[in-house]
């Protein structure tokens, strides 16, 4: 493996912003190969069904940390991603309970259209969900949810990526897209 830096940083121009606009999950296993080019993901294969999850409030994040340890030479990237989804329903806790059972893959959407898989090997894991319903009128009644991705390296990036699929560049995979709905 090549450790030698190959190129610097220049500042660029100030015409992103953060945040997430949606997350896509998919079962444990539903992606059988990811093909790369040029440090993406170019293609993969299988029978994808991603279940889709609108987000629209400044709550949601995505903080990727690399930990690397010169005693045990060895480095890796922890992915955690905040979601909030207001409004309490029964059948919103139900999926609660499966999605904390599994280990799924989560395609992360930002607000400047790059996609992100996270969990391509190890899957993520739903460390923690609150369930809250606050005090006061405008206080938020919905469920908080932390996923956790460790992986040996930052969440890949995926090429063609659309709006309404962010698997829409992967030619030799089936991919099914479900709409959230709002139960």
């Amino acid at each position: 493996m090549a450790c030698n830096l190959s190129k610097g940083y220049a500042i660029p121009c100030k015409d992103i912003t953060g945040g997430i606009s949606a997350i896509y999950m998919c079962n444990a296993g539903s992606i059988a190969t990811i093909t790369y080019a040029s440090d993406a993901i170019s293609d993969m294969t299988g029978t994808i069904v991603i279940f889709k999850y609108e987000l629209n409030n400044s709550a949601n994040a995505m903080t990727t940390t690399l930990t690397s340890s010169k005693e045990n030479g060895t480095s890796f990237y922890s992915t955690s991603l905040a979601v909030t989804m207001p409004k309490l329903s029964k059948e919103q806790t139900a999926e609660l309970k499966l999605i904390s059972y599994g280990r799924p893959s989560v395609i992360v959407v930002d607000r400047n259209d790059n996609a992100f898989l996270l969990g391509t090997v190890n899957g993520c894991s739903l460390e923690s969900a609150t369930i809250q319903t606050g005090g006061a009128f405008g206080d938020m009644s919905g469920i908080v949810l932390e996923f956790l991705s460790e992986e040996v390296s930052a969440p890949d990036f995926i090429n063609g990526a659309t709006t309404a699929n962010p698997l829409a560049g992967m030619s030799s995979a089936t991919v099914t897209v479900t709409a959230g709905t709002n139960d």
